[in-house]
């Protein structure tokens, strides 16, 4: 075989290698056997090539893929955390708003306590003001009374003495 020839490779480039080989056996030509036998080697390398670049295209696909699905798991770690955070804050804020409205209730009970107290303080001063008004009322009814139980006791005793008086 010549530099300037072309061998037809693969499995094609390998029947035919046999072929040259068996036929330069046949006829005793030793340069076609050889040249059999080396475009059978060289077919195989070829062979061989080819499955180990597809082995190795194999390799990087499935490399490719591990790496995607990596990059895919950590986005999906990070959508977790950004999920679990917003859950968190959502909670935050409904804690913040029952906190918010129990404040307000509590405030809400302790306004109407102090309204209910500052009522019946009102009542109980009012009651106080009618109980001094009326003590007051009685005091002015006797002393209006014993003004004139002692205007008629002086006229009796003018009555009975007229002249202590000039004495």
């Amino acid at each position: 075989m010549t530099d300037s020839e072309r061998t037809t490779g693969g499995v094609v480039g390998k029947v035919v290698g046999k072929a040259k080989e068996a036929l330069g056996g046949a006829t005793a030509n030793e340069d076609l056997a050889r040249e059999g036998r080396l475009q059978q080697a060289q077919s195989e390398t070829e062979l061989q090539a080819r499955q180990e670049a597809a082995e190795a295209q194999a390799s990087e696909q499935d490399a490719a893929v591990r790496q995607r699905q990596a990059e895919v798991e950590g986005q999906r770690d990070q959508l977790r955390n950004e999920v679990a955070a917003e859950q968190r804050e959502a909670q935050i804020e409904r804690d913040r708003q029952q906190a918010e409205a129990a404040a307000a209730a509590q405030a809400e009970q302790e306004r109407q306590a102090a309204d209910q107290a500052e009522t019946q303080a009102r009542a109980q001063a009012e009651r106080s003001v009618e109980g001094a008004e009326g003590s007051r009322v009685a005091a002015a009814e006797q002393a209006n009374r014993l003004e004139r139980e002692a205007s008629a006791a002086e006229r009796r005793a003018e009555q009975l003495d007229p002249n202590e008086e000039n004495r």
